[in-house]
């Protein structure tokens, strides 16, 4: 227990392995911290502890257990534990779903949704958040509707603005921003904030200066306090040389802001820049917060680490 409250899980499993059994607790304490600690390996570890442990068979353990795969974005060996187990409740449905909608495979979520109302099972809020979800992750506006409407006149589910944000994700993720406002339009409750800055935020990355700005003056209607993130919300301004990091086999690169491309590498880089601006991509400069001239701000966009990292995130990692 002390080694998991140091996050030395390693270090944990090392021990159990010397033939110290480990009880409930021990498990719980090793599951949340692999959680915390997102280490896919760790977690598969602890996974074949627990098999082998008189606890193999509890809920609640496998339930945690499929909640860390999820959080490590390893669906499939969250799906063996769930298909391996003898007796499910509503969570472990809840979490499978939930986990496919996080990890981008939002229409296995809906499937194993539809497999859970015909074995019997009952709905409840936050199963249908979860659903909702998964259809905002497939881009599956028809289904969102559906199963909101599903929510609400089949099941009578009370429904709160949890809710109402959810399918507001359903349609903002697909770009369907005029058919998001004619929605919340006709709600049977008032929209509020939260609702608004729902949909500001899918206008703002959809490019929509048009409804961001009208959804502005709402909130100011709302609250006078409320200015414009470019005004009064913006976070303060960084350094020029901040620094973004992404562990890949055990090798952590670092990637800095304003760092250019040199020789070959920056001919591709405009080379790619180019088709970008053919496929109708437009830099959104208003929240570079430098103090630099808009050439300089489209630049920055550019070379930024974070996007640099999650690019090369994306090409490196399975």
């Amino acid at each position: 227990m002390k080694l998991c409250k140091e996050g030395k899980v390693k270090e944990a499993l090392d021990y159990m392995g010397q033939a110290v059994l480990a009880d409930y607790n021990d498990f719980e304490a090793l599951l949340d911290t692999c959680a915390d600690m997102g280490s896919l390996e760790l977690s598969k570890r602890v996974n074949d502890f627990l098999r082998r442990s008189r606890f193999a068979d509890d809920i609640e353990l496998n339930n945690k257990l499929i909640g860390v795969y999820g959080k490590c974005s390893s669906m499939r060996d969250a799906r063996r534990v769930f298909d391996k187990m003898r007796e499910r409740d509503l969570a472990s449905w809840k979490l499978m779903i939930n986990g496919y909608a996080v990890n981008g495979s939002g229409d296995d979520g809906l499937l194993l949704f539809e497999e859970m109302r015909n074995g019997g099972f009952q709905p409840d809020n936050e199963t249908f958040l979860a659903v909702l979800s998964a259809c905002a992750s497939a881009g599956n506006t028809e289904d969102g509707v559906k199963y909101f409407e599903l929510m609400k006149n089949e099941y009578k589910v009370a429904l709160g603005i949890e809710h109402y944000i959810g399918i507001i994700d359903v349609f903002g993720r697909s770009g369907y921003l005029n058919e998001v406002v004619e929605f919340i339009e006709n709600m049977t409750i008032e929209p509020t904030v939260e609702i608004w800055q729902a949909i500001q935020d899918f206008a703002r990355i959809h490019g929509d200066i048009d409804l961001e700005d009208h959804v502005e003056e709402l909130l100011l209607e709302f609250d006078p306090s409320i200015s414009s993130e470019n005004e009064l919300g913006a976070p303060p301004k960084k350094k020029l040389f901040m620094i973004n990091m992404i562990e890949e086999k055990n090798r952590v690169t670092e990637y800095r802001c304003m760092n250019p491309f040199k020789g070959e590498a920056n001919e591709k880089f405009k080379g790619l820049n180019g088709q970008m601006r053919e496929a109708e991509y437009v830099p959104d400069t208003r929240y570079v917060l430098h103090d630099i001239d808009e050439e300089a701000k489209e630049q920055a966009l550019q070379y930024h680490s974070e996007r640099l990292a999650i690019a090369y995130g994306l090409i490196s990692t399975p």
